[in-house]
């Protein structure tokens, strides 16, 4: 039995929830997620996650991106 998570109760998003959730494109969340100083990426070996509640308050506070 499976039990599926709601994409709002996850602390950790793949790029494609992400990108569904906060209407970015994932190429523009692999752009944002690559500088080393990003601190709302998560990496799970080579997978990437990125951090939900970091990165929402990360564009609340940005103007353009």
């Amino acid at each position: 039995m499976k039990y599926e998570v709601p994409i709002w109760e996850k602390s950790n998003l793949t790029l494609e929830e992400s990108a569904a959730y906060f209407g970015i494109g994932v190429n523009k969340l692999r752009e944002l997620t690559d500088d080393n100083s990003c601190r709302f990426v998560l990496w799970c070996g080579r997978k990437r996650l990125i951090k939900r509640k970091l990165l929402d308050d990360y564009l609340a506070k940005t103007y353009s991106i």
